[in-house]
């Protein structure tokens, strides 16, 4: 993707700079405006934001849409939601694995079926193998990676780093003085299951 923004945006340095926060956070473009899913984007937070003109920024979305090819990309941008940052306060840890690119789909594949064999709970899968970037899978764990999985991990063909994301062990970081909540959200989720 980021070759075709290239492509098109070579002689636009501040456009480019504008495209690639538009892809990287799901923005589309339709009808001269920006938005997140449904709702219209401010140009002018937007320009603030990324650190250009606002002129800059109506100038990308025009030529956005005076091209069929980058019109028919943003159109049909989304934002794909995660739970890879809240993952540690749910009590869940985040595997962060980078492979090497022309191993990435077979260690893809022993890294979901090693998981599978030492019974590990998935709760979510991400990846992104763009051609531009580093390929890296992220995995949402319910529970901690045992530790003949981590050695075996390591083993794989292909794999070059892992990163563990741990749950947050110190609950007293969950409270807010604001709010007053006193309650982790998994644990209120936990308590509310085990009433039914």
């Amino acid at each position: 993707m980021m070759l075709i923004l290239e492509e098109y945006f070579k002689n636009y340095p501040a456009r480019r700079k504008v495209v690639e926060f538009l892809f990287e956070n799901g923005l589309s473009v339709k009808n001269g405006r920006i938005y997140l899913r449904n709702v219209e984007i401010p140009i002018s937070e937007l320009a603030r934001v990324i650190g250009v003109n606002r002129k800059i920024i109506y100038h990308t979305i025009e030529y956005i849409e005076k091209n069929p090819a980058l019109r028919l990309i943003f159109e049909r941008l989304n934002p794909l939601p995660s739970l890879i940052d809240v993952a540690p306060l749910m009590g869940w840890e985040v595997l962060e694995i980078e492979l090497e690119k022309d191993k990435y789909m077979e260690g893809f594949y022993r890294i979901m079926k090693l998981l599978h064999e030492h019974n590990v709970p998935v709760v979510e899968v991400f990846s992104r193998n763009l051609r531009e970037e580093p390929s890296r899978l992220y995995i949402v764990i319910d529970g901690t990676l045992p530790v003949e999985a981590f050695v075996k991990i390591k083993e794989i063909e292909g794999f070059k780093r892992l990163i563990i994301r741990t749950p947050e062990k110190d609950k007293t970081k969950f409270v807010c003085e604001y709010c007053e909540v006193k309650f982790c959200p998994k644990r209120v989720l936990l308590e509310r299951l085990s009433n039914q």
